[in-house]
């Protein structure tokens, strides 16, 4: 793999709009109407958001990802795809880059639920 072109630089304030958050994800379903499409349910501590992410074909068993805690972008409008709602976003590393099985974006110890990256 050959690294993309670095993005144009941001300021401070614009990076400090970003919501990122550890979440776990509780369970994964599958969305049957989709070729891409599952639906994860993923608990930030306060509260459970379903986030819906484009990986069933880049794992034989998406529910090994249940239990493992993962960075999401939780302060994006809702999006709505295959008639549910996501509300956040799943950083999933490699995906943008074409990579045969993309990796979470995961800390390296368990950190409560709802701790902010940044």
């Amino acid at each position: 793999m050959t690294p993309a072109p670095i993005k144009p630089a941001i300021s401070f304030d614009d990076l400090d709009k970003l919501d990122i958050r550890i979440g776990t994800v509780v369970r994964v379903e599958d969305i049957e109407e989709s070729n891409k499409l599952l639906r994860l349910i993923v608990d930030f501590g306060d509260h459970q958001r379903t986030i819906l992410a484009g990986m069933k074909k880049e794992r034989e068993n998406p529910e090994e990802i249940e239990g493992k805690q993962a960075l999401f972008v939780v302060n994006i409008e809702p999006r709505r795809m295959m008639g549910e709602f996501s509300e956040g976003m799943l950083f999933d590393i490699g995906y943008a880059d074409g990579l045969e099985k993309p990796a979470l974006a995961m800390p390296e110890h368990d950190v409560p639920n709802g701790a902010r990256a940044g």
